[in-house]
């Protein structure tokens, strides 16, 4: 009898033919293996905190701001 197999989706869009892991669905190499997958969160994101809620909220304001002034420019006749 065949081991039940992975099943997930290649880069190619066709299923990974790999043996699953035992009492899981997925292979080693797609998330069958412990302690395999991302991290919990986004840690890496927070290198250098181009991420954080702070940076992200001053990068919204400063295109409002933009968005603001295109306007005024659009409005004004020169």
């Amino acid at each position: 009898m065949l081991s039940p197999r992975c099943g997930a989706k290649t880069r190619s869009q066709t299923l990974c033919l790999s043996p699953a892991m035992h009492g899981k669905k997925r292979c080693r190499m797609h998330g069958g293996a412990k302690g395999s997958g991302a991290p919990k969160g986004n840690r890496n994101a927070l290198k250098n905190g181009h991420m954080t809620r702070e940076a992200i909220a001053k990068r919204h304001e400063v295109r409002a701001l933009l968005r603001q002034c295109r306007e005024f420019m659009d409005d004004c006749d020169f």
